[in-house]
């Protein structure tokens, strides 16, 4: 028995489009459903995979060009609105310099790396060409799978149809009672996290008037090689080690010095991450860096560029301190 369809094409597309752009809208249900309905010809399977392969491709281009034009400043608006700051600050950038290019192929099938992969691309300044074959790709793929999903289980879709119209309102209200109860859910690991990240902080003047009393303490970066790519510049003298590498080099950190961490993440969250792990490893006298690399930049205290520096391999010894 066939069914009215309940949405057109349109609506599909403008779903995924809103998906896309960040809006915590599901679309998953919306391709399997709008497959279930394009199995009998009641919609386009043409026009079904081009609606929605069109919305992934505007939705990634705006953000792909937002990142080129604007850089890191998008990476650390999309993490402060994030509903998982934590993998935005870490495991995205992780994932995007372990699998290169290709993150782009597997982005969409990846929560936290679908939304950040196209502006990191951009802000990394990927080729337009590149980015538009292998993100293409990607969303070939990721719109088959469930659209191609819709098309098996349609007569099983179709079948079940009566059933959710019989309960009409009701199931509705229960579709909205869990996707709030999701959003809920995310927003309270959310501050579950910034409370994990409370801790002193170090200003960037106190930390300027050390090191120019001759007391400096120990200046790790934290930052991802591809958060030093988006900005080239350090702190005089900070010793590299990425965050996640830290537990391989505790051992060549010293215990009888401070400690100051710092990373250019909202919230200083891969430093107070990181100092979280020191602590636990006996290290007392550690502290992040309030305000991160910016706050230091925008102090106008000096800065090295690291394209001038060998300082490329994790922990080598700089020019003015080591880690010993």
């Amino acid at each position: 028995m066939d069914h009215p369809v309940p949405f057109g094409l349109t609506a599909v597309f403008a779903n995924v489009l809103l998906n896309q752009l960040g809006l915590p809208v599901p679309v998953i249900p919306t391709l399997i459903l709008a497959g279930a309905f394009a199995y009998d010809g009641r919609l386009s399977a043409a026009g079904l995979l081009g609606v929605a392969i069109a919305g992934c491709a505007i939705g990634d281009t705006v953000w792909y060009l937002s990142g080129r034009w604007y850089g890191s400043r998008v990476m650390k608006l999309l993490c402060r609105i994030s509903l998982t700051p934590d993998s935005c600050v870490s495991q995205t950038q992780t994932r995007f310099e372990r699998w290169g290019a290709n993150a782009l192929i597997a982005a969409k099938f990846v929560p936290g790396l679908s939304l950040v992969a196209p502006p990191l691309a951009g802000a990394t300044r990927m080729n337009f060409a590149q980015f538009t074959l292998l993100s293409g790709l990607g969303t070939v793929l990721w719109v088959g799978l469930y659209v191609g999903a819709g098309l098996l289980l349609g007569p099983q879709i179709d079948r079940l149809l009566p059933r959710l119209q019989a309960v009409g309102g009701v199931a509705l209200l229960v579709l909205a009672a869990l996707l709030a109860a999701y959003i809920a859910y995310k927003w309270w690991q959310r501050r579950r996290f910034y409370a994990f990240l409370r801790m002193a902080r170090i200003t960037v003047g106190e930390l300027y008037r050390l090191l120019d009393s001759g007391t400096a303490p120990l200046i790790v970066d934290v930052r991802s090689e591809t958060a030093r790519l988006l900005e080239p510049r350090r702190i005089p003298g900070a010793v590299h080690a990425p965050v996640e590498d830290m537990e391989r080099h505790i051992k060549e950190l010293p215990h009888d010095r401070e400690i100051v961490l710092y990373c250019t993440c909202p919230n200083e969250a891969s430093a107070a991450k990181v100092a979280k792990l020191l602590m636990n490893y006996g290290f007392r006298r550690v502290r992040p860096l309030h305000g991160g690399l910016d706050a230091w930049i925008a102090a106008g205290y000096a800065v090295e560029t690291l394209s001038d520096l060998k300082v490329n391999v994790i922990l080598k010894k700089p020019a003015r301190q080591s880690v010993s």
